[in-house]
Protein backbone atom coordinates (compact mmCIF):
# COMPACT_ATOMS: atom_id res chain seq x y z
CA UNK A 1 0.00 0.00 0.00
CA UNK A 2 1.31 3.44 -0.91
CA UNK A 3 1.15 6.02 1.84
CA UNK A 4 0.81 9.77 1.56
CA UNK A 5 4.47 10.09 2.63
CA UNK A 6 5.53 8.21 -0.53
CA UNK A 7 3.65 10.59 -2.82
CA UNK A 8 3.83 13.94 -1.01
CA UNK A 9 5.96 14.80 1.97
CA UNK A 10 4.23 15.72 5.25
CA UNK A 11 5.43 19.30 4.82
CA UNK A 12 3.34 19.46 1.61
CA UNK A 13 0.11 18.89 3.59
CA UNK A 14 0.70 20.77 6.86
CA UNK A 15 -2.91 21.70 7.67
CA UNK A 16 -4.89 19.19 9.71
CA UNK A 17 -8.68 19.33 9.93
CA UNK A 18 -10.68 16.83 11.94
CA UNK A 19 -13.64 15.78 9.82
CA UNK A 20 -16.30 13.12 9.77
CA UNK A 21 -17.03 10.82 6.84
CA UNK A 22 -20.84 10.74 6.92
CA UNK A 23 -21.64 8.90 3.67
CA UNK A 24 -19.73 6.50 1.43
CA UNK A 25 -21.54 5.61 -1.79
CA UNK A 26 -20.46 2.98 -4.31
CA UNK A 27 -22.68 2.50 -7.32
CA UNK A 28 -21.82 -0.23 -9.82
CA UNK A 29 -23.90 1.48 -12.52
CA UNK A 30 -25.07 4.93 -13.47
CA UNK A 31 -28.61 5.36 -12.10
CA UNK A 32 -29.42 8.85 -13.35
CA UNK A 33 -29.98 8.10 -17.04
CA UNK A 34 -32.61 9.36 -19.44
CA UNK A 35 -35.14 11.93 -18.30
CA UNK A 36 -35.33 12.88 -14.64
CA UNK A 37 -39.14 12.75 -14.79
CA UNK A 38 -38.86 9.01 -15.47
CA UNK A 39 -37.04 8.53 -12.16
CA UNK A 40 -33.74 6.94 -11.28
CA UNK A 41 -32.92 3.40 -12.29
CA UNK A 42 -33.10 0.90 -9.42
CA UNK A 43 -29.94 0.08 -7.50
CA UNK A 44 -28.27 -3.26 -8.22
CA UNK A 45 -27.71 -3.75 -4.51
CA UNK A 46 -26.67 -1.79 -1.45
CA UNK A 47 -24.83 1.37 -2.46
CA UNK A 48 -24.17 2.90 0.96
CA UNK A 49 -21.09 1.38 2.56
CA UNK A 50 -19.35 1.48 5.92
CA UNK A 51 -15.92 1.06 4.29
CA UNK A 52 -14.52 1.36 0.77
CA UNK A 53 -11.25 0.35 -0.85
CA UNK A 54 -9.52 3.02 -2.92
CA UNK A 55 -6.92 2.32 -5.61
CA UNK A 56 -4.42 4.88 -6.91
CA UNK A 57 -5.34 6.22 -10.34
CA UNK A 58 -8.42 3.98 -10.53
CA UNK A 59 -10.97 5.15 -7.96
CA UNK A 60 -13.21 3.30 -5.53
CA UNK A 61 -13.35 -0.46 -6.00
CA UNK A 62 -16.80 -1.48 -7.27
CA UNK A 63 -17.90 2.00 -8.35
CA UNK A 64 -19.11 2.74 -11.89
CA UNK A 65 -16.18 5.09 -12.49
CA UNK A 66 -13.48 2.68 -11.26
CA UNK A 67 -10.79 2.61 -13.98
CA UNK A 68 -13.13 4.45 -16.40
CA UNK A 69 -10.84 6.38 -18.71
CA UNK A 70 -13.74 8.59 -19.78
CA UNK A 71 -13.66 10.03 -16.27
CA UNK A 72 -10.02 11.07 -16.09
CA UNK A 73 -9.45 13.20 -12.99
CA UNK A 74 -13.00 12.44 -11.86
CA UNK A 75 -13.04 8.89 -10.51
CA UNK A 76 -14.06 9.97 -6.99
CA UNK A 77 -16.45 12.75 -6.00
CA UNK A 78 -16.33 14.44 -2.59
CA UNK A 79 -18.95 16.85 -1.22
CA UNK A 80 -19.41 18.73 2.05
CA UNK A 81 -22.56 18.09 4.05
CA UNK A 82 -22.62 21.70 5.28
CA UNK A 83 -23.19 22.94 1.72
CA UNK A 84 -26.07 20.49 1.37
CA UNK A 85 -27.52 21.71 4.66
CA UNK A 86 -27.34 25.27 3.26
CA UNK A 87 -29.15 24.08 0.13
CA UNK A 88 -31.81 22.42 2.28
CA UNK A 89 -32.37 25.60 4.31
CA UNK A 90 -32.64 27.66 1.12
CA UNK A 91 -35.21 25.23 -0.30
CA UNK A 92 -37.06 24.58 2.95
CA UNK A 93 -36.29 20.88 3.00
CA UNK A 94 -33.80 18.31 4.22
CA UNK A 95 -31.29 17.12 1.61
CA UNK A 96 -30.37 13.43 1.58
CA UNK A 97 -26.61 13.48 0.82
CA UNK A 98 -26.87 10.08 -0.91
CA UNK A 99 -29.27 11.57 -3.49
CA UNK A 100 -26.41 13.72 -4.82
CA UNK A 101 -24.63 10.51 -5.90
CA UNK A 102 -21.27 11.77 -4.56
CA UNK A 103 -18.94 9.02 -3.33
CA UNK A 104 -17.66 10.68 -0.16
CA UNK A 105 -19.62 13.10 2.01
CA UNK A 106 -17.58 14.97 4.63
CA UNK A 107 -18.57 17.11 7.60
CA UNK A 108 -16.17 19.75 8.92
CA UNK A 109 -14.29 21.10 5.91
CA UNK A 110 -14.77 23.48 3.01
CA UNK A 111 -14.70 20.78 0.34
CA UNK A 112 -15.04 23.33 -2.47
CA UNK A 113 -11.57 24.65 -1.48
CA UNK A 114 -10.06 21.29 -2.50
CA UNK A 115 -10.34 22.06 -6.23
CA UNK A 116 -6.89 21.95 -7.79
CA UNK A 117 -5.34 20.90 -4.49
CA UNK A 118 -3.66 17.80 -3.08
CA UNK A 119 -5.25 16.43 0.09
CA UNK A 120 -5.36 13.25 2.13
CA UNK A 121 -8.03 11.53 4.17
CA UNK A 122 -7.09 9.19 6.97
CA UNK A 123 -9.49 7.14 9.08
CA UNK A 124 -8.45 5.44 12.33
CA UNK A 125 -6.20 2.39 11.97
CA UNK A 126 -5.60 3.01 8.25
CA UNK A 127 -2.93 4.74 6.21
CA UNK A 128 -3.82 8.13 4.68
CA UNK A 129 -5.29 8.08 1.17
CA UNK A 130 -3.83 10.86 -0.98
CA UNK A 131 -6.11 12.59 -3.50
CA UNK A 132 -5.79 15.44 -5.94
CA UNK A 133 -8.82 17.64 -6.41
CA UNK A 134 -9.54 18.74 -9.95
CA UNK A 135 -12.73 20.32 -11.23
CA UNK A 136 -16.08 21.06 -9.59
CA UNK A 137 -18.63 18.25 -9.44
CA UNK A 138 -21.32 20.43 -10.95
CA UNK A 139 -24.92 19.52 -10.22
CA UNK A 140 -27.16 18.29 -13.00
CA UNK A 141 -30.88 18.63 -13.75
CA UNK A 142 -31.47 15.36 -11.89
CA UNK A 143 -30.95 17.25 -8.62
CA UNK A 144 -34.33 19.01 -9.09
CA UNK A 145 -36.02 15.62 -9.25
CA UNK A 146 -33.99 13.52 -6.81
CA UNK A 147 -33.00 16.10 -4.17
CA UNK A 148 -35.69 18.81 -4.27
CA UNK A 149 -37.20 21.28 -6.74
CA UNK A 150 -34.68 24.10 -7.16
CA UNK A 151 -31.70 22.00 -6.05
CA UNK A 152 -30.01 22.18 -9.45
CA UNK A 153 -29.52 25.95 -9.10
CA UNK A 154 -29.07 25.94 -5.33
CA UNK A 155 -26.23 23.40 -5.53
CA UNK A 156 -24.15 25.47 -7.96
CA UNK A 157 -20.83 26.14 -6.26
CA UNK A 158 -21.67 23.51 -3.61
CA UNK A 159 -21.66 20.34 -5.72
CA UNK A 160 -18.31 19.11 -4.45
CA UNK A 161 -15.09 18.28 -6.22
CA UNK A 162 -14.06 15.60 -8.68
CA UNK A 163 -10.75 14.04 -7.81
CA UNK A 164 -8.44 11.10 -8.34
CA UNK A 165 -6.77 9.01 -5.67
CA UNK A 166 -2.98 9.05 -5.81
CA UNK A 167 -2.46 6.25 -3.28
CA UNK A 168 -4.19 3.03 -2.27
CA UNK A 169 -6.10 2.77 0.98
CA UNK A 170 -9.35 2.44 2.85
CA UNK A 171 -11.95 4.99 3.86
CA UNK A 172 -14.58 4.33 6.51
CA UNK A 173 -17.54 6.11 8.06
CA UNK A 174 -16.78 8.10 11.18
CA UNK A 175 -13.97 10.37 12.32
CA UNK A 176 -11.16 11.14 9.89
CA UNK A 177 -8.27 13.53 9.44
CA UNK A 178 -8.12 15.72 6.35
CA UNK A 179 -4.67 17.08 5.52
CA UNK A 180 -4.29 19.91 3.04
CA UNK A 181 -1.74 22.37 1.71
CA UNK A 182 -4.02 25.28 2.73
CA UNK A 183 -6.55 25.75 5.54
CA UNK A 184 -10.02 24.38 4.70
CA UNK A 185 -11.80 24.25 8.07
CA UNK A 186 -15.45 25.38 8.05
Amino acid sequence: MTSVDDVAGPADLPYRTDVEVVVLLVSPRHRYEGRPADGALPADGPELRDRVAVRAGLGIVGDRYFAARAHVHATVTVIGVEGLEDVGRALGTTVDPAATRRNVVLRGADVEALRGEPFSLQVPREEPVLFRGYRPANPCAWMDHEVAPGAFRAMRGRGGVRCDPESDGVLALGPAVLRTARPVAR
